[in-house]
């Protein structure tokens, strides 16, 4: 993990207005969001990560969450094609920085949906989750298209049930050494994974790998926390408390960027 970026973009004005779909909505504050976006980044400054903003979008409230509108494998980008109407527009400033920085572009095509959140990775294999009911974001064309896109490059694509999350990032995330973190009452099926733990906490199952031994977390699971200092890990804590009120979590707010593009170190 020697390359150290990672994509950050500055909450909208209209943050508040975020799409909630499994949460009931609550009053946001924008103003505290920002400051608490802004411990965000100086947490990967302090870890030794560069953070590359891409451009405020002032009119898309979701926007802050920027791990939705690309999937990174390699050098490779693949630009999402969200699967809220209102997200749309959000891609469009990723994929601008992403060709400036020189990665290579790929796209999810009309009609199919694919939103970053629902794509967890780990060593070579994509699990991708699926929920066909209301407020579902990813679908089987977009899951399809993905695989297209990064089969050739030696990932196992896995779609993964989903219904009971936003997100599978919302449900699951996975540890430096591949255990995969969930809290179970948004897990459909842990057995998709070999080795698959539940956590105290829901926020406890968010987690950012920022070296083989460090993670990025929220500072609403102390007890998960604790469990993961327990097993050796150094945990890096961050308030996002505005922020989780929209259903985001640690991983959405960056992307992060492990390799360099070709021709560049």
């Amino acid at each position: 993990m020697r390359h150290r970026q990672a994509l950050v973009r500055r909450p909208s004005r209209r943050l508040a207005e975020g799409l909630v779909t499994h949460l009931e909505r609550t009053p946001v504050d924008v103003e505290l969001a920002r400051r608490q976006w802004q411990g965000y980044v100086d947490a990967l400054h302090g870890e030794g990560w560069e953070t590359v903003e891409v451009p405020e979008a002032p009119d898309c409230p979701d926007s802050v969450f920027v791990e939705d509108t690309v999937v990174m494998y390699g050098d490779l980008a693949v630009v999402t094609r969200p699967g809220a109407d209102q997200r749309r527009p959000e891609t469009a400033g990723t994929e601008q920085v992403l060709r400036e920085l020189g990665y290579r572009i790929a796209h999810i095509e009309a009609p199919g949906t694919l939103d970053g959140g629902d794509v967890l990775k780990h060593d070579g294999t994509v699990w991708v989750g699926l929920n066909e009911g209301p407020g579902g974001r990813t679908d089987r064309s977009g899951i399809e298209q993905l695989s297209a896109h990064l089969t050739p490059l030696g990932a196992d694509v896995v779609t993964v049930p989903l219904s009971r999350a936003l997100h599978l990032k919302s449900a699951v995330t996975a540890l430096p050494d591949g255990t995969v973190v969930g809290w179970d009452p948004v897990v459909d099926d842990p057995g998709v994974w070999a080795r698959y733990e539940s956590v105290p906490e829901e926020p406890g199952a968010h987690v950012v790998l920022l070296d083989a031994h460090t993670v990025l977390m929220s500072a609403a699971a102390p007890r998960t926390r604790a469990a993961y200092e327990a097993r050796g890990l150094r945990c890096v804590s961050v308030d996002i408390s505005e922020l989780e009120k929209l259903e985001g979590c640690v991983t959405c707010l960056s992307v992060r960027l492990r390799q360099a593009p070709r021709g560049r170190s």
